[in-house]
């Protein structure tokens, strides 16, 4: 009977990624070997441990004391065989190179004991083709972290051919215990989930922009501003490197007919070396340093068609749910958690508009021939049958019938032609949560094109407050400054909507008028 419990964690590899792993799992309570191949860069590592559990420290989120006893349970080794001698679990995080990981598994798996997990943290190589260098697939697993680790809650599992139940599931529970939020990739494609719809959604923008539809300024304003993403599209890509954006869509490209749209904008600034931030120019120029922030004014994106822009992306989406790779809310959980986005590319659809999303796709495959932009069949099924979405009531999730929608922390009223958004947390001065502004969004969707509905009135529940502001207490623990940076993201999101409503939006104060935390961009009235 092989051990069930995980206990000691081998991390091979201690660059950004690895001594990330390192840190996240001495800080759940594990004992910790991480392995380089000089003691200069386990050195170099540990440092920037103790500075990230300084700044935890500084900020409260652990203790000065769990400092010393974190950093207790992290050792150091050069040698592989060494390290996962006792290990239950190898985490390898070297560089993206197969040759490189295989060499690293094959060392592993002749010096581990038979009950480890052979983990890897690629996250673009195929998951089974590093098993092969193995003589016991069904133990190795992949494990994919973002970066940086210790701030990002989001995980893939990804199951190799021949990952076996027991090991898939260990992994997904021992990525739990470390406080983060995996999602199960079922079937090792590549690129995975969040990945496969970053490509799709880069590759959509590249070619549109690529072929004058729109400026790469233009495209990054409407996501940013009015799709409510974090970064630009080319802005991302300024910020995470060109060099970086161009060997992932390499990589998955050779692997993947269906994610081969070629870019000459990428390619073209890569041969240049214009490869961002870090080089001063990429897709805009940084005359002010590395850390400068492009300039994208909020009015350039007003015109751009956004369900041109996320059509491929909900595409990828709809192939992965399809072929069963991963579900829909993992799919969703994994673009809000991994990429930031205010909305899972399904909630982006069925908002848009499964027709709509089909429409823009058959004008992308007649226009550019990809067959990234062939509708995928599950996305003509649902038109077929009427499942277009909020307006039809029911898409990838349902909605019900409009004026009985129900939701967790609002109430909403249809009374055409008013409409009543109801903050229904009176217990806690209606103080607003990711799941309140969430619902706020969704309601202000259903009603954009409502030609019944006239007048949108909010109001808070209860007669304490129409609402206190945020909710504190959801920006606890050790992904607080995460959660935090999330929560003003979807603020935002809610209060653009609210100002470029087509209809009057009111907010009805008959309580202690705490909205000033909200800075209410619309009439107050006094009840």
């Amino acid at each position: 009977m092989m051990s069930t419990q995980i206990r000691k964690v081998a991390v091979i590899g201690s660059g950004t990624m690895g001594h990330g792993i390192a840190e996240v799992s001495a800080l759940a309570g594990y004992e910790v070997v991480m392995v380089d191949v000089s003691q200069d860069l386990l050195n170099k590592a540990l440092e920037r441990i103790k500075w990230s559990l300084d700044k935890l420290a500084e900020r409260g989120t652990i203790s000065k004391e769990k400092v010393g006893e974190v950093m207790g349970r992290i050792k150091t080794s050069l040698s592989i065989a060494e390290a996962v001698k006792n290990a239950d679990i190898m985490i390898e995080a070297v560089p993206e190179n197969l040759d490189l990981k295989k060499q690293v598994f094959a060392e592993a798996d002749a010096n581990a004991p038979p009950h480890a997990i052979l983990a890897t943290n690629t996250s673009s190589l195929p998951i089974t083709e590093i098993a092969s260098a193995t003589k016991r697939p069904e133990r190795v697993v992949g494990i994919h972290f973002f970066n940086p680790p210790v701030l990002m809650p989001l995980v893939e599992v990804i199951r190799g051919a021949q990952t076996s139940d027991e090991v898939a599931k260990r992994a997904y529970d021992f990525v739990k215990s470390l406080g983060k939020e995996p999602i199960m990739v079922n079937k090792d494609v590549p690129g995975f989930v969040v990945n496969r719809i970053l490509v799709a959604l880069n590759s959509a923008a590249c070619l549109l922009a690529a072929n004058n539809v729109y400026s790469i300024v233009e495209i990054d304003s409407a996501v940013k501003y009015r799709a409510g993403l974090p970064m630009g599209i080319f802005e991302l890509q300024d910020f995470t490197g060109i060099d970086v954006g161009y060997m992932v869509g390499m990589a998955v490209a050779i692997r993947d007919p269906l994610l081969r749209v070629p870019c000459p904008l990428i390619e073209d600034l890569y041969k240049k070396g214009w490869l961002g931030q870090k080089s001063g120019r990429g897709f805009y120029e940084y005359k002010g340093g590395p850390y400068e922030r492009a300039n994208i004014p909020r009015e350039a994106g007003e015109k751009v068609d956004l369900v041109q822009i996320f059509a491929p992306a909900i595409n990828m989406a709809a192939w992965l749910l399809r072929q069963g790779i991963a579900s829909r809310d993992d799919i969703d959980k994994g673009v809000k958690l991994g990429l930031g986005w205010p909305k899972g590319v399904f909630e982006y659809a069925d908002e848009y508009g499964i027709d709509k999303v089909v429409e823009a796709l058959n004008q992308l495959y007649s226009k550019y021939g990809y067959e990234l932009f062939k509708p995928d069949p599950l996305l003509t099924q649902m038109v077929q049958e009427g499942r277009l979405g909020q307006k039809s009531g029911r898409g990838f999730y349902e909605y019900g019938a409009v004026g009985v929608t129900e939701f967790k922390e609002i109430i909403f009223k249809k009374e055409p032609p008013l409409a009543w958004i109801i903050l229904n947390r009176p217990q806690r001065l209606n103080t607003l949560t990711l799941t309140m502004l969430d619902e706020i969004s969704k309601v202000l969707d259903m009603l954009w094109d409502d030609r019944e509905v006239r007048v949108v009135i909010i109001r808070g529940a209860g007669d304490r407050a129409f609402s206190a502001g945020a909710d504190v207490t959801s920006f606890q623990g050790p992904l607080h400054t995460y959660y935090f940076f999330i929560y003003n993201r979807k603020f935002q999101e809610a209060v653009n909507k609210i100002e470029r409503f087509p209809k009057p939006v009111i907010a009805a104060i008959d309580a202690t008028p705490l909205a000033v935390a909200w800075r209410l961009p619309w009439p107050v009235t006094s009840g």
